[in-house]
């Protein structure tokens, strides 16, 4: 009976990770532990006969309850509590947060938390990982909706109509919201698209060689050519000529391809931006410069470490890199012996027509979305806190604090003190751990009410952000992830793309002529059709036209 009993238990186990593994499904089923219905049921009875769409819910239960709240990003480092605003926070609502990170792959630790019914409160997650819809689609995390509509209905006065649109799933129901979503109207009208790809170049180093014109290829070969006779040592710091974030994936591909106005689509119908002639031009003008000595295949071998340690002594000369990855390294570069040596934007890889890049903007997806997942200890206080952290007064105390500590009014506007802003700008890591101020808690923040907030950026930020704001394609965040994720057969078919096509930029890079590049690519090409690359597009073409009739 024994030795049956472990069979049975086994294979409910293994039934219950493919289960939960697969995120491709249709079937909506509760994981919810049953032990703990009862006691959220009793947790719950009382904000259900009080709720009111004219005030929060979470003022009426400032009771202490300790809440585990999963980051899905292992970088991430701060914690709740010890910070000046968590800890105002936490005296207000009554919520003490535990926060945990992931120590290895993401959705892996999330399919053995699903599993074994131990899922934190709340989830923090980008749309990227594999267990995103495996969340929702198999029953894991509450409906937001309706949790607002039985607990606390002000929710639906506190998040932007166009964001919840956007992110209902087809069965009609909200599991989750976005931080930092914008709309392309609000970006038009604040000059604030959120758009961060930028081209920097060191401006000392720079403006010493005559600031070269390097938006075509063969005045980024000379202007490399220069760099390598004349200033392959540059102030005592030995010059890496070339940095892509995100190396062929990212920084070699589509990031390449806004710089060079690569469209998305042509005639409405999805665009193949790889086998775009100008795109394909550039990765050649790559090829002849590594073929030269021009640059090396730094980008794809150094660690995140090494990055920073270069960056931050100014030994990059030339990178495609968001500027949002560069601001603690500008601050470095600005204050040293060589004041400046920090990092500027300029016009950088452009089509054979010369066309304004289309730099990508802010989007209604956000970055990163919160769920309630469906073992939280209390459901009701968890919409309730979710209401708070993104009504306007919750943003105030996350992103500026406590009013005559931290922050005050000034002509009827909050702004931080001198004191915080000189803090923040001269020793951040301080300003992030003992005070938790401005983008230091991001996993709900709304861009478009903190930044009515934010202090005026330093020259050596504004000298990367303006290129990025002014170049921004603020109707490109339609685009924005519409490549299929999961398990479906369209996902694993793009994973096999993206995983092969990662694979051979560096090959055709490293190629001995342009032929053998040729070669490379019409391979790709065929190997791409081969995995279901129509499948693909066929599921990006249907969810860019719904998109389009959602705001129509």
């Amino acid at each position: 009976m024994k030795k049956l009993v472990s069979v049975l238990l086994a294979a409910i186990m293994i039934f219950s990770l493919a289960a939960c593994a697969k995120g491709g499904g249709t079937e909506t089923t509760s994981a919810a532990p049953a032990q703990t219905e009862a006691a959220k049921t009793e947790n719950t009875e009382a904000a259900e006969t009080t709720v009111s769409a004219d005030a929060p819910a979470w003022e009426k239960d400032t009771s202490p309850i300790d809440m585990e709240w999963f980051v899905g990003a292992s970088w991430y480092g701060y914690t709740w509590g010890d910070s000046l605003s968590t800890k105002h926070i936490t005296e207000k609502t009554g919520v003490n947060i535990n926060i945990v990170t992931p120590t290895g792959d993401v959705s892996e630790e999330l399919n053995l938390m699903m599993i074994s019914g131990t899922l934190p409160d709340l989830i923090s997650l980008g749309s990227w990982e594999t267990c995103y819809n495996t969340l929702y689609e198999q029953g894991y995390t509450y409906a937001l909706n309706e949790l607002a509509d039985q607990y606390d209905p002000y929710f639906w006065k506190v998040v932007d109509g166009s964001v919840v649109a956007w992110h209902t799933k087809s069965d009609g129901n909200l599991y989750c919201v976005p931080n930092d979503a914008y709309g392309a109207e609000q970006m038009a009208e604040t000059g604030m698209t959120a758009a961060v790809q930028t081209f920097l170049v060191r401006k000392d180093l720079y403006e010493d060689m005559g600031s070269p014109d390097m938006s075509t290829p063969e005045g980024f070969l000379n202007t490399l050519r220069t760099l390598k006779n004349e200033y392959a040592t540059y102030k005592g710091v030995d010059i890496t000529p070339f940095y892509a974030q995100g190396g062929s994936g990212y920084g070699l591909t589509s990031y390449l391809q806004n710089f060079l106005a690569v469209p998305y689509e042509e005639d409405g119908k999805i665009y193949d931006r790889i086998s775009n002639p100008d795109y394909i031009e550039w990765l050649k003008t790559f090829r002849q410069a590594y073929q030269e000595g021009l640059i090396g295949i730094d980008y794809l071998v150094d660690s995140d470490d090494q990055v920073t340690e270069k960056s931050n002594n100014g030994a990059y000369f030339c990178m495609l890199r968001e500027w949002s990855g560069m601001q603690e390294a500008n601050a470095i570069l600005a204050s040293s012996e060589n004041p400046d040596s920090y990092y500027i934007a300029i016009d950088g890889p452009a089509n054979s027509n010369g066309d304004a890049p289309l730099i990508f903007p802010g989007s209604l997806d956000g970055w990163m979305s919160t769920f309630i997942s469906k073992d939280c200890k209390d459901p009701a206080r968890a919409i309730a806190f979710l209401t708070y952290m993104l009504s306007e007064e919750g943003q105030k105390d996350i992103f500026l604090g406590v009013e005559g500590e931290t922050y005050e009014v000034v002509d009827g506007k909050p702004q931080l003190t001198d004191e915080m802003i000189e803090l923040m700008n001269s020793d951040p890591n301080t300003f992030a751990t003992q005070y938790g101020l401005v983008d230091t808690y991001w996993m709900l923040r709304n861009s478009v009410i903190v930044d009515q907030w934010r202090p005026a950026s330093p020259y050596y930020i504004t000298a990367m952000s303006d290129w990025a704001d002014k170049n921004a394609f603020v109707n490109g965040g339609i685009y924005n992830n519409l490549e299929p994720t999961g398990d479906s057969d369209e996902a694993i078919a793009a994973t096999r793309i993206n995983q092969r096509w990662q694979e051979v930029v560096p090959e055709l890079i490293t190629a001995a002529s342009d032929e053998e590049f040729d070669k490379i690519l019409s391979d790709f090409l065929a190997a791409r059709d081969s995995y279901g690359y129509e499948k693909v597009v066929s599921y990006e073409q249907n969810l860019l036209d719904a998109r389009k009739a959602l705001f129509q």
